[in-house]
């Protein structure tokens, strides 16, 4: 198990202290910190994903995921989990702790994020969300060499809109408004990464030491927050991060793929916005059997 030092912790739990060290990651000269690493290794050709529900899979989320199916004629094996299937992987390839940390994530997003931590350490390969569509660009390359691929954010408090990362990335913009962290999706990254393995790590930590009956904050404990936070940590420790920490950003991560905001779940419990820290409770509309 990783154990990074004290100090690196500290920056990486507070929340002012996290988002300053990720701006300064995302606005230095990308030379002086993304080479391409010594031994290169590619990362496995895996599209995975994950809905918790396949009997009841809206077909508007389908036709996201079909839009992959792309790949699959290049000899890439595309797998979509459901919570099912993710709990034997979880089961097959990790510890008890690990299963009940999944069992105590109590929304599908939840799941979702704590599985991709699963599955990308164990196999590497590229997780995407479903509500992610395939805009045509060629991401092949993106699979030659084993650095950690990963799309930056900044959220502005003050306006409560993202900002767009031509703005942000460059060192000239600034707000204390501002909040720089990563996005979890995607996550593409070849197995045994140190990022994912402590992210993996500190939401088992969390989850299991939180009270069974209480709903932890999702974003913190297992999505980008999450993430975020094991960035700042490895990247901390320097002797771990010239070793193995080689970071691609996807700044431009929109051009291969679009996130689709008009889907039919997003209007109930399922969309984790309007279940976080809340009892998860699941009710089908019936427009998700088919086109209305």
């Amino acid at each position: 198990m990783y154990k990074p030092n004290i100090n690196t912790i500290k920056i990486s739990e507070n929340d002012q202290s996290r988002s300053n060290f990720i701006r300064s990651f995302v606005q230095s000269t990308p030379s002086s910190f993304m080479s391409i690493p010594e031994s290169i290794n590619t990362i496995p050709k895996t599209i995975v994903q994950f809905w918790d529900d396949t009997d009841n899979l809206p077909w508007d989320v389908k036709e996201c995921i079909d839009s992959w199916n792309y790949f699959e004629d290049k000899g890439y094996e595309q797998i979509l989990f459901n919570e099912y299937t993710a709990r034997q992987f979880i089961t097959e390839k990790f510890t008890i702790e690990h299963v009940e940390a999944f069992k105590r994530c109590y929304h599908p997003a939840m799941k979702s994020d704590y599985f991709r931590l699963c599955f990308i350490l164990s196999k590497g390969g590229l997780y995407v969300d479903v509500d992610d569509t395939y805009n045509g660009f060629n991401i092949e390359h993106l699979f030659e060499d084993n650095r950690l691929k990963l799309q930056p954010l900044c959220y502005d408090i003050e306006t409560d809109m993202m900002i767009e990362p031509d703005i942000f990335m460059n060192p000239i913009n600034y707000s204390s408004k501002w909040i720089f962290y990563f996005n979890n999706n995607p996550l593409m990254a070849s197995s045994g990464n140190p990022v994912i393995e402590y992210a993996l790590q500190r939401a088992t930590k969390i989850l299991l030491e939180t009270d069974p009956n209480d709903f932890p904050e999702i974003q913190s404990t297992t999505g980008p927050g999450n993430l975020t936070a094991s960035i700042v940590v490895n990247m901390g420790d320097s002797k771990l991060f010239k070793k193995d920490n080689n970071f691609l950003i996807l700044s431009d991560w929109e051009t291969y793929a679009q996130t689709i905001w008009n889907l039919s779940y997003r209007q109930d419990s399922r969309n984790w916005r309007l279940s976080n820290q809340k009892e998860f409770s699941q009710k089908i509309k019936p427009s998700d059997e088919g086109r209305s």
